[in-house]
């Protein structure tokens, strides 16, 4: 019953958050847009400037796309930790702990809905893609497991932008977490190899999450083994899933 009931509440505040964005189109198009105008620019204007050996230009959106998903949901990930501590400063938590809402809920809630748009504005930008020449190679199965990462990764973001939402000391603050982010995907493969950078920069590049994640969908879109990037990638969104659950319900708690 306690089961039913937690998923309950985490449905109603999901459904609340939901309710509340999609009024809100500026958002909207700011999540999806950007990332959009992010995959034409690289292909259109800096594609011909882009030599990867082995890659037409034509071919070069096959290699960026995967990247290009990260980054959208990475780019939503500002706007959860934004509502969040909207949510803090606003008094709105502060009502949550005075119901019989438990902590996860009100937290799941906030994930869950930002899960549901990171995934609209990711389908969203996979169309885009194939208008603009993505093509794949992948079986059923493997565009299933691709929607499997993605989805994860969605999680794994969102549950991570909880506790820098709920710590910052500022709506500035707060969105600028997407930054980070956005740091480690354009530091990692998503538009060039690694083997082409210098020696500290691919150090970083091959050891950080983002690398791994990236090469496990790009090798399932072109139907491609993906040898121990898949399982070092579950690895890592579990483990930072994991730790970001315990920091975010412990912040909670104090604010």
């Amino acid at each position: 019953m306690k089961i039913k009931q937690h998923v309950s509440d985490t449905l109603t505040l999901a459904n609340r958050i939901i309710k509340h964005n999609t009024r809100s189109i500026d958002t909207l198009i700011t999540v999806i847009a950007m990332p959009i105008m992010m995959l034409l620019g690289i292909v259109y204007i800096f594609g011909g400037a882009i030599k990867i050996q082995g890659l037409s230009q034509e071919e070069y959106i096959n290699y960026i796309l995967p990247g290009i998903l990260l980054m959208t949901i990475a780019t939503s990930s500002a706007y959860t930790s934004l509502r969040i501590n909207i949510d803090k400063s606003s008094g709105m938590f502060d009502r949550f702990k005075s119901m019989p809402i438990s902590k996860s809920s009100v937290l799941g809630g906030q994930v869950f809905a930002s899960v549901v748009f990171m995934l609209v504005s990711t389908i969203c930008v996979l169309l885009v893609g194939i208008l603009a020449g993505f093509r794949s190679n992948a079986t059923f199965f493997e565009w299933l497991l691709v929607g499997i990462m993605i989805i994860l990764f969605s999680f794994t973001i969102t549950w991570l932008s909880v506790p820098f939402g709920l710590a910052a000391g500022s709506m500035e603050g707060a969105g600028s977490f997407s930054y980070i982010l956005l740091m480690m995907l354009f530091v990692s493969s998503a538009f060039v190899p690694v083997d082409g950078m210098p020696k500290i920069v691919r150090l970083f590049a091959e050891n950080q999450p983002m690398t791994p994640i990236i090469q496990t969908i790009r090798n399932l879109f072109n139907s491609q083994p993906t040898g121990n990037d898949l399982w070092l990638s579950i690895g890592w969104m579990v483990l930072i899933m994991i730790i970001s659950y315990i920091f975010g319900i412990k912040v909670y708690r104090k604010v």
